[in-house]
Order: structure tokens, then sequence, then C-alpha cells
């Protein structure tokens, strides 16, 4: 909608008959980033609001997970930029290391290539002509969303300000003796040909075979247990308990490790369960971490048995078999030689796999480089425990320090091209020497780089602060550190926020990185399940965009956004959003065709109708309820809470009952009219941040001013009528009692029914034209009978029915529903009351019956209550 349209609508109150997303939404996002309203100023006195997206990969597309976690953060942003704070939405992406260079790897197979046919330097280019070209489609996609971020202040992780950061850091931490390089366990993927965090690894129940083999002969023999056959070729020991009678003959020993020819001892370490399986367990150290830890206590060489692609290098027949090939042929093996006492197959056991590419990962030791966390994860657990930050909601805190108070140093190496290559330089002479941002590397011959990259979370760790221009002391560090909340999943607990907890406390002097985690479910489909390509449910958010438009995505999303809990989601929902959408476009337009308006000051109270002092008392309970969930982060409360305001509430009542006035005209009009105005004002003032461009539009049209997204956000007024809210409840009743009786009785919505009121000396007195105008009620005129009485909140509604239904046939029929009640209730009592019958049943058929027996109990009381109502035959 160009400046002058809008204008022009705005003096001449005309709306579209129908709301149609696709022509507005993308022209409306346009406008807001044209007029920098997503702008955040540095220098400004307003008090600052920040928060940063979680990067997505560069890798991406929008997805129903980033809708969700977008349409939250931008309704809070929205909501407190309209409160007067300078608000920065922080927007960027993340390089994702293994992902990118991943996609990029597979375009170079589609012509034959490997990353070692470009060599490094080549490689590395061609990813960044990648990202040029094919990556952060994701943006495209947050603006269809609404998402109100500072594209200004777009920012990645590979960009030069936040390689600088890095950089710092890893300087900083490798000064302070925080970061070292050692030999230990990690988790390798053999596809990726790289190290992985413990908490890239995903573990999934797989079909394998545990096998029981005899090492040693006669007494000197011990029976170990293991799915991976394979690695007992790198095996250096024998592990029991101490306590352990039935080997301590065989501690300090030495037996024969089958197939291979050498020696190992016995060992007794107090990590072996003498109660699991036989008690004794096979160490091989440079293949499990458990082995690698009692290997270090006994001082047991670690003989490697496989490459980085897990093809065994042991001498001997197994060498060059792929790890699988090498388990099959080793148990062929062992089984020749009556060594394999028992097997069992499947055996179905926890393994794990690369959250990238899938493939199983393989133990291995590994030269890396560590960050130790002792102190780093001792602060960021106290930063919670001592109530600088706030977890919300507070029973996720559980979780956050089980990780934390018990997290071991983190690998922080990838045997990678694409990332932040680490900047330590070694010399000809065994130097080392780690070079800061400002610092020339080392030169001459002999020095090299390290050749691994960063792990993709230690610079997305960095990521609240990294993006305001640290380590400079810049203006926006200075106004938007820290962030005021973080709102993220609780599957990246781990992965990203107990990492940003660590290096915020570390490089900001003691000050953390946000005030309040807000943690959030996951998306799921209507069932519950988790969406998954494998099980067919996965949803591309775009396409109920196109469909329903982005307002009805929005509201779902928001409407099901219960703390901490995952959401189901179905394409009925988003519909029955669009559908409140349309809901308030239409009665926005009839509003404003009907004399809604803004102009001039509210009206005085004693002015007003009840009917208008009943809404505007809502309408100030409603904002003090919406502000207060919000500032709980109960999405779901104030999604339910504004929907109904505006549908039962305004439309279907206030609307409603307002329409006599309406169509009668004169003063009592205009000031419904004012009133209607306000509420409306206010209403979509609220409802903006989750459904922005539908308010956008109505709200410029009522007002006539530039833009909701720059409104001031309303604040509760203190005006409350709690008499006329009871007046406005007794009409209510009465109206609601009536529909229910004509609809007891077969009579269509619109069928016009005679009936006379008698509301003297009671509150709906002046409510009459309105109660008759709700439920097509004519005047009782000449030879009205009263058929039906019904006595209602102190008032009386008779009804003649004589003309509308046929009494015997409706007798007959109410009649034949009885029976059919009576006769499930006394089946279900037989069945209730026969002890035997009570004795055999499962407690969910019980509960079935008894289920049954309530509801033919209420059926038989509403069906006896409505044969009362009924006139004589």
């Amino acid at each position: 909608m160009t400046e002058n349209t809008q204008q022009q609508t705005a003096a001449n109150p005309e709306l579209p008959t129908q709301y149609a997303p696709a022509e507005v939404e993308g022209k409306l996002y346009e406008r807001w980033v044209e007029r920098g309203y997503f702008e955040a100023d540095e220098n400004s006195d307003k008090p600052p609001y920040t928060i940063v997206i979680p990067p997505p990969n560069v890798t991406g597309s929008l997805h129903l997970g980033h809708a969700f976690e977008h349409t939250l953060i931008d309704a809070l942003t929205r909501r407190k930029r309209m409160q007067g704070y300078e608000t920065l939405w922080q927007p960027g992406m993340d390089h994702a290391g293994i992902a990118t260079q991943n996609v990029v790897e597979r375009e170079l197979a589609k012509e034959g290539k490997s990353r070692h046919d470009l060599g490094r330097e080549a490689f590395v280019e061609r990813v960044w002509q990648w990202k040029a070209e094919s990556g952060g489609q994701i943006s495209g996609q947050m603006k269809r969303l609404g998402d109100g971020v500072d594209w200004s202040r777009e920012r990645f992780t590979m960009d030069e300000g936040l390689s600088q950061s890095v950089q710092t850091i890893f300087k900083k931490l490798y000064d302070d003796e925080l970061i070292y390089r050692a030999e230990r366990i990690i988790n390798w993927c053999p596809r990726c040909l790289t190290a992985i965090s413990d908490i890239e690894v995903e573990y999934q129940d797989d079909d394998g075979e545990l096998v029981s083999i005899r090492y040693g002969e006669g007494d000197a023999s011990i029976v170990v247990a293991t799915t991976r056959a394979e690695t007992m070729l790198g095996d250096t020991a024998v592990a029991v308990h101490p306590e352990d009678e039935r080997y301590k003959h065989l501690v300090g020993t030495e037996i024969e490790l089958p197939l291979t020819g050498r020696r190992i001892p016995v060992v007794a370490d107090e990590h072996v369960d003498p109660e699991f399986g036989t008690g004794a367990v096979k160490v091989t150290p440079a293949h499990d971490p458990n082995d690698f830890e009692i290997g270090q206590r006994h001082g047991l060489p670690n003989l490697a048995v496989m490459d980085e692609r897990a093809v065994i290098t042991a001498h001997g027949p197994f060498q060059g078999l792929d790890r699988l090939e090498a388990r099959s042929a080793i148990v062929a093996a062992l089984r020749a030689e009556g060594r394999i006492v028992a097997e069992k197959r499947p055996y179905t056991h926890s393994v794990g796999h690369c959250s990238r590419c899938k493939t199983t990962i393989e133990p291995r030791l590994s030269m890396q480089w560590w960050v130790k966390v002792g102190t780093l994860a001792q602060a960021a657990g106290d930063a919670v425990r001592d109530g600088k930050v706030k977890i919300h909601p507070q029973e996720m805190e559980k979780r956050y320090f089980d990780w934390v108070d018990n997290l071991h140093d983190w690998c922080i190496s990838r045997q990678l091209w694409w990332g932040h290559r680490i900047p330590v330089w070694y010399g000809p002479n065994g130097e080392v020497v780690c070079v800061g941002p400002d610092e020339q590397p080392p030169t001459g011959e002999g020095w090299h780089q390290d050749t691994d990259v960063l792990d993709t979370w230690f610079s997305s760790g960095l990521w609240p602060f990294s993006t305001l221009g640290w380590p400079e002391q810049t203006d926006s560090l200075a106004k938007f550190y820290p962030n005021s909340v973080l709102v993220t999943g609780y599957d990246i607990l781990f992965f990203w926020v107990a990492r940003m907890m660590m290096f915020g406390l570390y490089a900001m002097d003691g000050t953390p990185p946000f005030h309040t985690i807000a943690l959030h479910g996951m998306v799921r489909d209507q069932n519950g399940k988790k969406m998954s390509k494998s099980f067919g449910n996965v949803v591309n958010p775009l396409d109920w965009m196109d469909e329903y438009g982005s307002d009805a995505v929005r509201f779902t999303l928001a409407n099901g956004a219960n703390p901490g809990v995952d959401v189901p989601i179905g394409e009925d929902w988003v519909k029955a959003s669009r559908n409140f959408a349309n809901k308030i476009w239409n009665a926005t337009r009839f509003a404003l065709m009907n004399g809604a308006t803004v102009e001039g000051p509210l009206p005085d109270p004693s002015e007003m109708s009840a009917t208008d002092r009943w809404i505007l008392s809502r309408l100030n309970k409603t904002v003090a309820e919406v502000d207060a969930f919000y500032d709980d982060y109960q999405f779901a409360k104030l999604a339910d809470a504004l929907y109904h305001f505006a549908w039962d509430e305004v439309f279907d009542w206030y609307v409603e009952l307002s329409k006599t006035t309406f169509f009668a005209g004169g003063d009592q009009a205009k000031v419904s009219g004012r009133v209607l105005g306000e509420v409306l004002d206010v209403m979509l003032r609220l409802l903006h941040p989750i459904v922005p461009f539908v308010t956008e539009t109505l709200w410029t049209t009522l007002t006539g001013k530039e833009s909701v997204v720059i409104a001031d956000w309303p604040t509760d007024s203190g005006f409350r009528d709690d008499p006329a809210e009871k007046e406005i409840e007794l009409v209510q009743q009465v109206v609601t009692e009536v529909r229910r009786f004509r609809s007891d009785q077969g009579l269509q919505p619109g069928q016009k029914v005679p009936a006379r009121l008698d509301l003297a000396g009671t509150a709906l007195a002046p409510h009459e034209a309105a109660i008759r105008q709700l439920l097509r009620l004519q005047p009782e005129g000449e030879g009205f009978s009263a058929t039906a009485s019904l006595p209602i909140a102190g008032a009386t509604v008779a009804l003649d029915l004589s003309g509308t239904i046929d009494v015997a046939a409706e007798r007959k029929r109410l009649a034949k529903d009885l029976a059919a009640a009576e006769k499930e209730k006394a089946q279900a009592n037989g069945k209730l009351g026969n002890e035997a019958f009570l004795a055999k049943a499962p407690d969910n058929v019980v509960d079935k019956i008894r289920t049954r027996l309530a509801k033919a109990d209420e059926d038989i009381a509403r069906i006896q209550a409505q044969l009362e109502r009924l006139p004589q035959a």
C-alpha cells in the first residue's frame, strides 16, 4: 500500500470485501524495511531491548521450527518497540562448518572432483562462491514471515569482524591456559573425516551382535563380551573389579589375546561392574573413552587399529578391511578357533551417529585442541544459581545444571577446510606460537599453520557480543549488551546456550550474555509425532503461508507455544487461524461502515450505555492480562486471551449488541461509534505483534496514521465497571439460554419467533431491542399464544412456537431419543452391577462403560428438560 493510497483509504474508510494476504504482505514488509522501522540506534536515549536470532545455518531454509521461534521473538520485539524501547533484533547466519562443506563437496562430486583436486585455498574460495550464489535463502523466507530484524546489522560468523572476535578469544583463552592440545579419545566421523563433539552425536537403537569371547586357556582364561569385535585387535588389557573373587588369582598376570599372538595383562579397576555380564571387560584404550581412562590409570599402551576412514590398519589378515567387514571376518576366525562362547543376534543397543551424515561414529584416539571448561562451566552454573540469569520455565534449570556441572573439556578442533582456522603456527624446532588478530604470524622456512578449523559452536558461542563489534568497545556493545532475553529451543540448551554463557561471562568481565533464557519446545505434527522426512509428515511453512497467509501461520504457532513444551500443529488449525484473520477483517470493515471512529476523546462514562462501559472494562482487563502473559513468556495464553476477546466479546457480543444503536443513529450511535473505534484501535495494537500484516492494514485504515509498527503499546487505563460487566453477563445468559432452547427445538438460527419479554424490574430492560435482534424474536402481535415460557436471570421469555414446530412430531422424536438413552443406561448399570464381569474386565473397558453411563444420564436429563419446555400438544 503506498502512502497516498493509505491516506485516501483513511479519508474514505472502505476496505475490500475480502482480505487477500498475498496482495498486501510483501508490500507492507518492504515499506517497513524502507522506512527503517526495525533499525536500532545505539545513540538513542531509549532503554535497550536486545534479542539475537539463533543464527540459522547458511545451508538452511525456513522450516516450521524456525517459523515458530521467529514468531515468538518477533512478537516480543514488536511489543517492546511499541513500548518505547530501542529494540534490536540481531539477524545473521552461521557458516555451519560440516554441513556447508558437505554441500559443496556434493556439488564437486557431480563434476567428478573432490576438494583435494582443488586444494584448500581454491576449495574455500568455492565455498564462498556457493554462499554468494545459493546460501542464505532463509533471509528472504524470514521476510515472508514478517521478521522485524535490523537487516542493516546482518552478520555472518565468517565475516571479517566476527573472525577477529574468534581469533581474539582463542588467543585470550590460550594465554590463560584454558586452551590446550592433547591426544584423547574423540567422536570421529569416518564419512566427514572430522572430530565431532558429544552433543553432535545422535544416539539411536541399532540391531547389532553381542559376542562373548574367551581370552586365554583353562584356569587362566577370561570371557569378555563386545558388540565391536574388530576392536579386539587393539586390546591392551582385560580389566576386572578389585574385589571380584573370581579373578583375583589372575590380576597381575598376562593372558593371550586371540588371533594376534600378543599377551596382555589382567588389571584391577573399580570402573568395572562385577554384576554386569561376566564381570570382565576388554580394554581398548585407543578406541573407547572409558577404556582410555582405564589405560591412563594403569599406564597401558594406546594401540590404534583403524585409520580415519575406519579401515583396519593392524598387521595380519584383516588389514585393509572396513570395520564392518572386519567385524564379521574376526568373529568367523574366532569361531573357527573355538573362542566364541556365546552369540546374540540381533542385539539391539544404542549406537552414536553423526548428526550431519548419520554415519556410525567411531571413538578414536586423536590429537585435538580442547577448551578447559572447569572454571568456565562453574561460572555459567553460578550465574543461574545466583539469579543473574533466569531460566524460563524454571523447571528447566535442573537440565541446565545437570549439563554444566558435569561438563567435560570441549574438543574444539575439526578436520575441515571450511571454518575459522586455528591461529597457531608450528616452527621447525617444535615451536608453538598462538597469534592474535593484530599480530603477525611467524615466517620463514619450516613454519606452518595448524590445518584444523574450529568447531562451529565456538564462533556461535560469541554471537551475543561478537555481532556488536567486540573486541572493540563499540557504542553498540555498550548499548545492547547484555541481551534482554534469549529465546531458543530446549534442544540446544547444551549446544549453544551453555557455550554463550561460558564465553560471555569470560569475555565480558563476568556480565552474562542475557538476563533471561526463555526455552520453548519442538514443533510436532497434529498427532504429537516428531516431524521427519521418513515419517512423511514434514511441512514447508511457506506452503501454508501461500495458502492461508503469514498471519495465520504465526497465530497458529503462537497459540500452541506453552513454555518448554512441544507444539503440535496441523493444517486445520492454520485454517482456523485464517478464519480468525478474516473475522478481524470483516468485523473491522463492518465497524468502519457503521461509524467506528478514533476522532476526539472518549465520551464520559455517564454518556455511555452499559454495553459501552462493559466492553471498555473488558478491554482494559485484557490489556493487563496480555501484558502479564508477555512478561511470563506465556504466548499460548496471551494468544488465546486475544482470540476470545476479539472474536467472542468484541465481534460476537459488543458489535451485535450495538447494532440496534448503530442502526437507530443519533447521539448514542456516535458515542458507541467512538467506543467501538477505541476498542478496535487498542485491540489491533494488542494483536499486532503476533499478526502484523492484517493489523497494519486495518489499523492504518482506522486511524489514518503512519504505521502500527511504531504506534504506542496500549496501557491499562484502570477503567473498570463491574456493574456493567454483571449487567451484560445477564444479557449473555438470556441470549445463550434461549439460543440453546431454540436449537433443542430444531429451529433454524435465522428463523423468527413471536415472543413476549418480561424484563421489567431487571437490569435487562434497557437491552430488550438488542436481545430481540440477537434472538430473532418478533413482537408478540395479535393471537400470540405463549406455548413455552423460559424463566432466566429474573426475567421471563415467553415464546409462541405454535406456528414454527410440529409439537406432536417433536414429542415423538424426543420420546424415542429418551427411550434409547434409558436403554443405554440400563445396559451400563447391568454390566457395572455384575461382580463377575467386573472381576474379569480390564480397567479400560470398565472405565468406558462408566463413561457411557455418565453420558446416558446427561442425555436423559437434557431430553426430559426439552420435553418439559415443549408446549402442550
